[in-house]
């Protein structure tokens, strides 16, 4: 390969490696503090744009009490509620298109991290009061609140079960309507609580609820700083791919989602593990875990990062043992005293709910997308029904899964902090996978902390493309679009083209082409040159 130079700061002059192969930096400072006003006010605008058509494309109140009845009802059907998915798609596309600018300027060192976290927290301001987007999980949120508001035990019953505060139930998906809870006792405490303070004014719920959900985004911006000035990253970089990027912007804030606040507690309770405070960080995820049960994943690495830290001269196997023994002790109590003080007593009926997701299939997930790809084949020979080549391929999704994230955790037993935490982070990615069903949100569990190492360029560019097409494979509305194929060749396409800008802008040369002069040889004049001269 020609040999090129990398003209990142801080990475000095590199020979016989291509701009594309080498790593970012690891200069959590980097960056000249040049904020990038363009780029940032597109992202608004993009923001903006979507704000104003989500009020008819995306997850609206069945009996909206502003616009069902008002001059502009005509937005939510018809011309209309097209008109307006339109017009979120352009939205969207500029706040991708934003992202992958200031992509652009954080790997050239043009900004540091404080000029991406500004251009984020202006992408999501205007979304604070947007309907659901992508995404009406959070009208169950609601009506799971509701449910422990008047009594009703939310992990026995769906939200149809609850004959008062109909505004907030008839708005929760058909889907979860006769579906147990399958969060944590935390969270629903604190949705019942929002519920107890907003009563049927659901607007008011859904952006209150965005609001309690943005203590989680401050304790990630709080911690992942200091994470990476630990774990050796780039801090800009890690900015702009845990914070800036779409799936926090438009889906964990956007939707919103309560695996913000339980990678809240994640990334703190991580934190926390470093610095060798072991117990406050295994209590902290398990309050994370109360939230959401995936934080559960990152404890046996907790005690694999406390054991590291004790004496080395003691064996493995005893500091083991010194470290699992009072983190059980600390999980076990937290667990205890934060579920009887969620729900006023030991109910372990949410672990019964963890089952409801699994009912949605789709080939998002990648052992379900087997089983239905293998079902399809067979299908052209003989006409069988594709459950029992889903409940196949999730068995052994199942088995792989565990056999993957155990082996990550044994893989990081003599590791250090850096080895344990991207293990860590590659077993949370790897349940998002694996574990159906797999929901696109899920995937920030294992990005959020995969965003605190040194990366290529490449991985970058395919986190980009990764990032838009699971955004855009699921309407605005919250219904899926993964069986609309032309749609999903369209979604296939422009996530393709995200990824490619990252690293060459305008990489099919169309804005060149609009841009550039007319080149063309003039004619030849009718007279020779000797006849013009002789005139």
């Amino acid at each position: 390969m020609a040999t090129t130079t990398d003209p990142v700061p801080g990475a000095g002059t590199r020979t016989g490696k291509g701009l594309a192969d080498t790593f970012i930096p690891a200069d959590p400072e980097s960056g000249t503090g040049r904020f990038p006003l363009r780029t940032t006010l597109m992202g608004v605008v993009g923001s903006v744009l979507v704000l104003i058509a989500s009020f008819g494309a995306a997850g609206v109140l069945v009996h909206d009490p502003v616009l069902s009845q008002g001059p502009l009802s005509w937005i939510r059907y018809g011309h209309g509620k097209v008109l307006m998915t339109g017009l979120l798609y352009v939205g969207f596309g500029l706040v991708v298109w934003a992202w992958v600018r200031l992509g652009r300027h954080v790997l050239a060192g043009r900004v540091g991290a404080r000029p991406v976290v500004i251009a984020a927290l202006s992408w999501m301001a205007p979304l604070l009061v947007a309907p659901p987007l992508f995404t009406r999980d959070v009208f169950s949120y609601l009506g799971q609140g509701a449910q422990l508001l008047h009594g009703l035990d939310p992990y026995a019953y769906g939200p149809a079960a609850l004959d008062t505060l109909p505004t907030v139930v008839e708005n929760v998906h058909p889907l979860w309507q006769t579906t147990p809870a399958p969060y944590g006792p935390l969270f629903l405490w604190i949705s019942q609580h929002i519920v107890g303070a907003t009563g049927e004014n659901v607007i008011a719920g859904v952006i209150v609820t965005r609001l309690v959900l943005l203590v989680g985004l401050a304790a990630v911006l709080w911690a992942l700083p200091k994470l990476v000035r630990k774990l050796g990253g780039n801090l800009a970089v890690t900015m702009w791919l845990a914070v800036a990027s779409p799936m926090m912007v438009i889906h964990l804030v956007g939707g919103p989602h309560n695996d913000l606040l339980m990678l809240g507690f994640l990334a703190v309770g991580v934190l926390l593990a470093l610095d060798r405070k072991h117990a406050l960080a295994v209590g902290l995820v398990t309050v994370g875990m109360l939230i959401k049960p995936t934080a559960a994943i990152a404890l046996p690495f907790l005690v694999w990062i406390w054991a590291n830290h004790l004496p080395a001269e003691r064996s493995l196997c005893r500091r083991f043992v010194a470290a699992v023994t009072p983190a059980l002790g600390i999980f076990g109590a937290v667990f205890v005293a934060g579920t009887w003080a969620s729900l006023g007593s030991f109910n372990l009926g949410w672990f019964a709910g963890l089952s409801a997701p699994q009912i949605i299939v789709n080939w998002l997930n990648f052992p379900s997308g087997v089983g239905e790809a293998v079902h399809t084949l067979v299908k052209t020979i003989v006409d069988v029904p594709p459950g029992p080549f889903v409940d196949v391929a999730r068995g052994l999704g199942w088995l792989a899964l565990a056999a993957i994230a155990v082996r990550q955790w044994w893989l990081a037993r003599h590791g250090d902090d850096n080895t344990t935490i991207f293990r860590m982070g590659i077993a949370l990615l790897t349940v998002a996978i694996f574990a159906p069903p797999t929901l696109p949100w899920y995937l920030t569990w294992g990005f959020v902390v995969l965003a605190l190492f040194r990366w290529k360029r490449t991985h970058l560019a395919a986190v980009v493309g990764i990032s838009v097409f699971l955004v855009l494979v699921y309407y605005p509305t919250g219904e899926q679009s993964l069986y609309h194929w032309w749609f999903i060749v369209g979604v296939v396409a422009a996530s393709l083209y995200a990824a490619a800008s990252l690293l060459k802008p305008d990489p099919l040369g169309l804005v060149a082409a609009w841009r550039r002069p007319d080149v063309r040889r003039p004619e030849l004049p009718l007279s020779s040159p000797t006849s013009r001269s002789s005139r």
